[in-house]
C-alpha cells in the first residue's frame, strides 16, 4: 500500500519528476523548500511555516471561533460571516434549539438511563443540486455525552475523523484533495468521509459549559492546516538541529496515520501546527446552542472537567439528502424499528430490551418521519425532482 501511495503521491505533487529535486532546490530556516528550475512546480511547506501558522491564528483575537445566532442563519449569513466560517471551520449557533426545551431533553435523557442502565448505552435521536438537496435535512443516528465535574477519563487528543492513509492512498479520497497536491488548496465542494455524505460534524449543548469544563477544541484554520498536513509527510527534518527541511520521496512514512483509523496529530509529528498554542476550546454556550466543525478540522476534547456541572451534548451531524444517503437511512430505520445500534456504529443489542425505547409510532411530524425514512420526501421544485424520486425509490420501493 505504502509503495502505491507514494507513487500516486509523487504524480501529483508536481507536473514533473520530484525525485530529481533534492539538489535543484533551497533550504530555509523558516521550514519552507523553494525548487530554483524554472517552470517546475514543487509543492512545499511554505504554505504553513511555524510564523504563518500562529499569525493566522492569532489575527481574529477573541473572534478565531465564529459565532453566529440562528436568527443569523434564517435571515442569511453575510459574506463576511461565511468567509470566517471557511478558513476558520467550525462555528457556534446560538439558540438553535429553547433553552428550556434542551433542559427537558436531558431530563428524559437522565430518567430512560435510570431505567435502563448500562454501562455505554447508544441512543436514538433524530434531529442544490440535483445529486444533493443541502436543504432537505436526515438523520444520522449517533451518540451522547454526559461528562461529569471532575472527569479525566474522556480525552480525546488532536485528531481529524474519518480515515488518516486513505487520505493519500484511495484515489477518489486523494482527489478531493487535489488542488493543494498539485500547488493549490480547495477544500470546499469536498465530500466527507463517513458511510453517508456528513457536510459537518456537530453536536447540540444540553448544558451551560465554558472553558475548562471538558468541552471540544478545535484547530480553527482549516484552510492553512489542511494544506499542511497533506504536504506533511513528502517533507522531513535535517541539519544538525533538525529546524530545516527537505524533501523526503523515498520514505514511507506518513505521521500520524494508522490504516482504518483517524489522523492523529501531536507537536513531534506535526510541528509547524503549534498545537500547543493554536488549539482552542469553544467558548462558552448555552443550552440549546449548536457547535458545527468541518470533517477535516482537527479537534480534540479537554483532559478534564474542572467544572461543577455536568457537560451534556447531543452529536447530531449536518447530512443532506442523496441517494447514498437514502440508502443509509433505509438500513438505519430497521435498526431503529428493533432498537439496534446505527449501521456506522458497533453492533450487539443496543436498546431493544430497553424500557421506554422510542418508536416510529413516538415521531409524530411529518418533517421528522421524513428524516428518519418513514415517509416519503416531498420535491422542492422541478430541478430536484429526480433525485427526491431517486431516495423515495430506495426508501420505499
Amino acid at each position: 500500500m505504502t509503495v502505491s501511495t507514494i507513487i500516486h503521491a509523487r504524480y501529483a505533487l508536481s507536473t514533473r519528476s520530484l525525485s530529481q529535486a533534492r539538489s535543484q532546490r533551497r533550504r530555509h530556516n523558516c521550514g519552507c523548500v523553494h525548487d530554483t528550475r524554472p517552470g517546475t512546480k514543487v509543492a512545499a511547506l511554505q504554505l504553513a511555516t511555524p510564523v504563518s501558522i500562529v499569525q493566522a491564528w492569532k489575527q481574529y483575537g477573541g473572534e478565531v471561533i465564529p459565532r453566529v445566532s440562528f436568527t443569523d442563519i434564517e435571515r442569511g449569513l453575510s459574506n463576511a460571516q461565511k468567509d470566517h466560517i471557511k478558513k476558520s471551520g467550525v462555528v457556534v449557533v446560538t439558540g438553535a434549539v429553547p433553552k428550556e426545551e434542551a433542559l427537558r431533553w436531558k431530563v428524559s435523557l437522565k430518567e430512560y438511563i435510570t431505567a435502563n442502565p448500562v454501562k455505554a448505552p447508544q441512543f436514538w435521536h433524530d434531529p442544490s443540486n440535483k445529486r444533493v438537496s443541502f436543504s432537505t435535512p436526515i438523520s444520522y443516528l449517533d451518540r451522547l455525552r454526559i461528562r461529569t465535574p471532575g472527569d479525566s477519563s474522556f480525552t480525546l487528543d488532536p485528531h481529524i475523523d474519518g480515515g488518516s492513509i486513505e487520505r493519500w492512498e484511495d484515489p477518489t479520497f486523494r482527489r478531493v484533495f487535489r488542488r493543494i497536491l498539485a500547488g493549490g488548496r480547495d477544500l470546499y465542494n469536498a465530500p466527507g468521509q463517513c458511510s453517508v455524505l456528513r457536510c459537518w460534524q456537530g453536536w447540540t449543548s444540553l448544558s451551560t459549559t465554558g472553558v475548562g469544563e471538558g468541552t471540544l477544541r478545535v484547530l480553527p484554520m482549516l484552510s492553512l492546516a489542511t494544506a499542511y498536513i497533506m504536504l506533511r509527510p513528502f517533507f522531513r527534518p535535517s541539519g544538525p538541529s533538525g529546524g530545516e527541511w527537505e524533501l523526503d520521496l523515498e520514505s514511507s512514512l506518513f505521521p500520524g496515520s494508522i490504516p482504518g483509523k483517524g489522523q492523529e496529530l501531536n507537536e513531534e509529528t506535526h510541528p509547524h501546527l503549534k498545537l500547543g498554542e493554536t488549539m482552542t476550546s469553544i467558548p462558552e454556550i448555552q443550552p440549546g446552542d449548536q457547535v458545527y466543525w468541518h470533517c477535516d478540522t482537527v479537534h480534540s476534547v479537554e483532559k478534564l472537567h474542572g467544572g461543577q456541572k455536568d457537560s451534556s451534548v447531543f452529536y447530531i451531524p449536518a447530512v443532506p439528502l442523496t441517494v447514498k444517503n437514502a440508502s443509509y437511512i433505509r438500513d438505519q430505520r430497521i435498526n431503529f424499528v428493533h432498537g439496534l445500534p446505527a449501521p456506522d456504529f458497533p453492533g450487539g443489542s443496543g436498546e431493544s430490551t430497553f424500557a421506554g425505547r422510542a418508536t416510529a409510532q413516538d415521531v409524530t411530524t411529518s418533517q421528522g418521519r421524513r428524516a428518519l425514512g418513514f415517509e416519503p420526501f416531498l420535491s422542492e421544485g422541478i430541478e430536484n425532482n429526480e433525485l427526491v424520486n431517486a431516495a423515495n425509490r430506495v426508501l420505499f420501493g
